[in-house]
């Protein structure tokens, strides 16, 4: 999802509009001798034309072979898929740690890395979570060959960071646990759903989670610039007894634990397909009285262990076939509009995504550093007792 920033253009043109995801031990630092054409590292070339061509980045990508990704559920956009096919194509193996993290503990994890032979190349993080990183100077700068097509706004000038993919907050509902699904947050409030609604994460680790307050925000009468009413929003949940503080997963779903999920409806979409065939009736819905639309980041860190395999994963990522498998997964890829135009869209997986009405709009960095800042402070409190 920017889970976050402020993303200020629409995915999908016709097909779809859109917006805008334990650590232990030291290891020596690898040597990231990977080489451009031209004997520059790779650990600083900014656009595949350092390396002389796609040819000599995969030759490099190749010649370290690993790929270390962080928090990326298989699950989560289709990511499993992602990954199998990177490996396929380019013999590059990826080791992914801690697939249920945060954006928190990608961040985490490369601050307390660093220098380490066992720190993520790449991260995909909610899009505050992708200024934060810009901001602490943890992030490489790097644009892949469809940079310029990415929209602007979504994505740093220099290419620090750069939207991939987004989504709508939705309701996710066990229509065959729960009588009558809700469809907005006002029908969260009813005391029929007691012990019932869940998040995705914690707001102040997870960009879906942070999603989901600022959505109640502007359900209750919040805005891009007040999101104190999405907190105000939790602790009537709290309060009366809906809200549960067992984060969503579909394994808590598959339980009972969570009946009601509020998450991206990327994530909601794919859990329906895949509760088919354990029997869960899983329905979804985009509020229509919190529609928040957002988009989650790329970005390579500035000290990735195999900086040539990293920048190779980006254009990967960002190519018709990455893109695409994306949005096989219900998310709606960066390249949405540019690839309806090309004729490279793939309009089956599109013509399936959640339909929304509307024009999307996002929030400003300042307006999401602001709305972090007020949840950091505010949610313990709010769900607390």
């Amino acid at each position: 999802m920017t889970v976050s920033p402020p993303r200020n253009a629409v995915l999908g043109g016709s097909l779809a509009v859109v917006a805008a995801l334990a650590l232990s031990a030291c290891g020596a630092a690898p040597d990231n001798a990977s080489s451009t054409a031209d004997g520059k590292n790779a650990a600083t070339a900014t656009s595949v034309a350092d390396f002389g061509g796609m040819d000599a980045l995969v030759k490099a990508a190749k010649k370290e072979g690993t790929l270390h990704a962080i928090a990326l559920p298989r699950d989560w956009a289709n990511y499993g898929a992602l990954i199998d096919g990177f490996t396929k194509k380019y013999g590059i193996k990826i080791t992914d740690e801690n697939p249920d993290g945060s954006s928190q503990d990608e961040i985490n994890a490369v601050t307390s890395r660093k220098g380490q032979d066992r720190a993520p190349d790449v991260l995909d993080l909610g899009s505050s979570f992708a200024l934060s990183a810009a901001q602490q100077g943890l992030l490489a700068p790097y644009k892949v060959a469809s940079f310029d097509q990415i929209p602007e706004g979504q994505k740093d000038p220099k290419g620090q960071w750069f939207n991939d993919y987004g989504g709508y907050i939705s309701i996710g509902c066990d229509a065959k646990r729960v009588k009558t699904c809700p469809t907005t947050f006002a029908d969260l409030l009813k005391p029929q759903y007691k012990g019932q609604v869940a998040l995705n994460g914690n707001p102040t680790k997870s960009g879906s989670a942070f999603g989901g307050v600022y959505a109640a925000a502007l359900a209750n009468k919040g805005s891009f610039d007040d999101i104190q009413p999405g907190l105000d929003f939790f602790g009537k949940l709290k309060k009366n007894g809906n809200y549960t503080p067992v984060e969503s997963t579909p394994a808590t779903v598959e339980k009972g634990e969570t009946p009601i999920s509020i998450d991206w409806d990327y994530l909601n979409a794919g859990y329906a397909d895949e509760f088919k065939s354990k029997n869960v009736d899983w329905k979804v819905s985009i509020p229509s009285d919190g529609q928040y639309a957002q988009y989650y980041s790329q970005a390579i860190n500035k000290d990735a262990p195999h900086p040539a395999a990293a920048r190779l994963w980006q254009e990967y990522l960002y190519s018709a076939e990455g893109q695409n498998l994306w949005l096989k997964g219900y998310a709606r890829p960066a390249l949405m509009t540019s690839m309806e135009s090309a004729g490279t869209l793939d309009k089956t997986a599109a013509a399936k995504l959640p339909q929304v009405t509307g024009t999307p709009s996002f929030p400003t960095e300042d307006q999401q550093s602001k709305a972090k800042t007020v949840i950091a402070q505010g949610w313990a409190k709010a769900v607390s007792g």
